[in-house]
């Protein structure tokens, strides 16, 4: 399908920050895509945690697999739409770069503990890894990647922390969260892509997993219609086949969903082109009774499956690991690799460390520091 007049145009980029001589056979959103490719910190992905730790079970999703979700799903939106698709790949693929080992769990303690050095992120930790952490090229730190890839990676982004990039680069890749824009419409549907993969693949972890069953999701209407629906179609399905068509049926309504509401959103307002689209307010949608729909299903999700005894105990222990490691940096820097113990910020440099990790390595560097294992990997 050809690029709609409201797709990012990668003729049209805002640039890199390091200029570079244009590739000879590729656009600058496909070179972007092909850096994070073969970037160590995409590498990483596959051994860290989504819900259940990378050593739990081989078919779990894990931060790679999930990021390859959201590519697909956001790509097969996206051409419907006329959006850029390499574009949409480059942020789906680069969006979780800075993730720490064992999911929120390592958020939430690496913020803790960075709470008097400028708190911990995980969309601010990716663009850090794309920015200044991967260490590639001899020109400059980072990859180097195009406005566009940068701003899409930036998800979210506090009104002080955005304050501190605009000061680093004035009108750069913070500045709409202080003038209250919006990002291209290949970053709003990376957002929403997001969503939609991480709700699917729960519940297919959740259930495979024992956790959770199909009988308590029957609660949740959006499971409940395509549930039924795959049974009145295949009264005698079971198990695997009965969870995964209904996922199935579940995805596909959710992607015709977003392809007709964000359709109509963008035929309403009209946009001239892609810097017009920034200007209309987010465009790339649910309909209001899939928004609610969705935001059922996460809510089931919290209360039953990300807040379950067995993950939150696994979570427990997993926030003791990081918790304990980022304080035997932070008063030892020679326990550090000398990559980071010469920073001049180190607490900042414990956290990118940490941050870093694959979850099995994080075990492993806390049993050799501490003679301890608190998780049997």
């Amino acid at each position: 399908m050809l690029r709609a007049p409201y797709a990012s145009d990668p003729a049209r980029s805002r640039g890199r920050r390091h200029a570079e001589a244009p590739a000879p056979t590729r656009s600058e959103f496909q070179r972007d895509r092909d850096r994070i490719v073969h970037s160590t910190a995409f590498r990483r992905l596959v051994y860290k945690t989504q819900v259940f730790l990378n050593h739990e079970g081989d078919l779990f999703r894990t931060r790679l697999t999930h990021s390859l979700e959201v590519a697909q799903l956001g790509r097969s939106i996206g051409r419907s739409l006329g959006l850029d698709e390499d574009l949409i790949e480059t942020i789906a693929l680069a969006h979780d770069l800075g993730h720490t080992p064992f999911g929120h769990a390592g958020q939430d303690v690496l913020d803790d503990c960075m709470k008097a050095h400028g708190g911990f992120e995980h969309n601010l930790q990716s663009l850090r890894v794309v920015d200044k952490l991967e260490q590639r090229y001899p020109a400059f730190d980072g990859l180097n990647l195009s406005f566009e890839s940068r701003e899409g990676i930036l998800k979210h982004c506090s009104k002080r922390d955005a304050q501190r990039i605009e000061e680093r680069e004035p009108g750069g890749v913070a500045a709409r969260f202080l003038a209250g824009g919006q990002p291209s419409l290949e970053a709003q549907l990376c957002n929403l892509a997001d969503e939609v993969a991480y709700n699917a693949h729960d519940v297919d972890d959740g259930v495979r997993s024992g956790l959770v069953t199909l009988e308590q999701l029957e609660e949740v209407p959006l499971v409940h219609r395509h549930l039924r629906e795959t049974l009145a179609a295949y009264p005698r399905l079971t198990g695997k086949r009965l969870l995964a068509e209904t996922i199935r049926r579940m995805l596909s309504q959710q992607v015709y969903d977003v392809i007709d509401a964000t359709r109509a959103a963008i035929e309403a307002a009209a946009p001239a082109d892609a810097e017009d689209a920034r200007t209309k307010g987010p465009l790339v949608r649910f309909s209001p009774d899939m928004r609610q729909a969705s935001t059922e299903l996460k809510r089931f999700l919290f209360a039953n499956l990300y807040r379950h005894p067995v993950v939150q105990a696994q979570r427990d222990r997993a926030e003791q690991v990081l918790r304990e490691l980022f304080q035997l940096y932070l008063t030892d820097p020679t326990r550090l690799p000398a990559d980071f113990a010469g920073d001049e910020d180190h607490a900042r440099a414990c956290a990118d460390y940490i941050a870093g990790m694959t979850d099995r390595f994080a075990l492993k560097e806390h049993e050799r520091l501490t003679g301890r294992k608190l998780i049997a990997a």
